[in-house]
This record gives structure tokens, C-alpha cells and sequence, in this order.
């Protein structure tokens, strides 16, 4: 989850906000440098360091502001195609299961399991107790086995949601009458906050998401007493 003063990036607990991360600090660094370089030669510039008035034609500059700028968006674009066709895959998925938006709550389903489902609504924050955060515990976390490839359905009822966990690199949009999907998997037991990131509707910030991510074991003994129940 976010803590206070945070500047960066959200701690990465999934092989894709890993790769998130490493082109975020890969794009910032390109960024650094351009910005230097321009500041610099701008500086150099108003001090009319680097004007030549006699100078009509620059054949060998016009090569170089042309094809640097080239090479430099083929190093961004490069790394964030080969990410993308990898968020886009979803290989040997092991549990699927579906995040469906309201207004303004989550309901979710694992159908493999007789179709186990439930709701998960924000606490309110006359509800907390101690270690519970505002705006961000539900009272129905959604779980699942780490190390495991999870498939993510999600869907809406009214209007256009957007599921997002920062920690996991989930962002996909809840869209009516449509079915997206998305893959993780979690190397790390832990509890993982995040929210709606559409504007949805009044009760917009509403909506958090918690997901609980523990071994195979535990994941049996939470499930299968509820799925029973349902």
C-alpha cells in the first residue's frame, strides 16, 4: 500500500510490477539525460556561446537532432512493446476468478468452486478497529494462492469501473456488457490494497480492493468451508 511521503513506485510483489518498475526507472533515466542535455545547451545558448552568425547550413546537426531523438524513442518503445505482448499473455492459467463492479462495491467469483461468490464493501470509518486503514479495508478481502497464475475477469453492472492493485501492476477497465481479462501471479504472501481508478460516479473513491495472497493450504481451508456454505 502507499505510505506517507512516498515518491516512488509501490514496492513490487509480481514479476509484472517488477518489470513495471524497471521501465519506469529505464524511462526516467532517458528522461534525466534529455532534460540535461537541452538545459545545457540552452544555457550555452543565452550566454552566446553557441551562435554563429556567418553559419547558414548545418548538414552534419540536422543528421544528429534527427537521429538521436530516433534512437532514443526505439530505446523506450523497444522494452515497452516487449512488456505489453507479456502483460497480454496469460500462460497455463491455474485459478480464474471475476471481479464484477457495482455502485460502488466490488462482487467477485470463483466459478470453479460452485460458483462461490460474494461482495466486498468499504468499511466504513466508524467500523475500524485497530490496523485497519481508511478508505482502504473491505470486510470481504478477495484471496488467493501466491505463486500461482491467476486469470482476472472482470466485468461491470452499470458503468465503467477500473480494478486496479499498484503493488501487482493490475489496472484493467470493468466495462458493461464486456468481459476483460487480465494475469498475475503474487511471489510474496501479503496483503495488497488498491482502488477504483475510473471516476464512476459520486462514490467513486469508494470502492477499495484488497486482495490476500497466502499458500496453496490456506487458500483450501478459507475457500472450500465458504464455497460449502454458498
Amino acid at each position: 500500500m502507499p505510505v506517507w511521503g512516498q515518491l516512488s513506485l509501490q514496492d513490487a510483489a509480481s514479476p509484472t510490477m517488477y518489470q513495471l518498475s524497471a521501465l519506469h526507472d529505464h524511462a526516467m533515466l532517458m528522461v534525466l539525460l534529455v532534460v540535461s542535455f537541452v538545459s545545457f545547451v540552452l544555457a550555452k545558448l543565452m550566454m552566446n556561446q553557441f551562435t554563429c552568425r556567418t553559419l547558414l547550413h548545418a548538414h552534419e546537426i540536422e543528421a544528429v537532432w534527427t537521429s538521436v531523438p530516433a534512437i532514443i524513442l526505439f530505446l523506450l518503445a523497444a522494452p515497452s512493446l516487449h512488456l505489453l505482448y507479456v502483460m497480454d499473455e496469460i500462460p497455463n492459467a491455474q485459478l480464474t476468478f471475476k471481479a464484477i463492479g457495482h455502485q460502488w462495491y466490488w462482487s467477485y467469483e470463483y466459478q470453479a468452486f460452485q460458483g462461490f461468490s460474494f461482495d466486498s464493501y468499504m468499511v466504513p470509518t466508524s467500523d475500524l478497529s485497530s490496523g485497519m486503514y481508511r478508505l482502504l479495508d473491505v470486510d470481504n478481502r478477495a484471496v488467493f494462492p501466491m505463486r500461482m497464475q491467476i486469470q482476472l475477469l472482470t466485468t461491470s453492472y452499470d458503468v465503467i469501473h477500473s480494478w486496479a492493485v499498484p503493488s501487482l501492476g493490475v489496472k484493467i477497465d470493468a466495462i458493461p456488457g464486456r468481459q476483460n481479462q487480465f494475469g498475475f501471479t503474487s511471489y510474496l504472501p501479503g496483503v495488497f490494497y488498491g482502488q477504483c481508478s475510473e471516476i464512476c460516479g459520486s462514490d467513486h473513491s469508494f470502492m477499495p480492493i484488497v486482495l490476500e495472497a497466502v499458500n496453496s493450504k490456506s487458500f483450501l481451508s478459507w475457500l472450500v468451508p465458504k464455497a460449502t456454505q454458498n
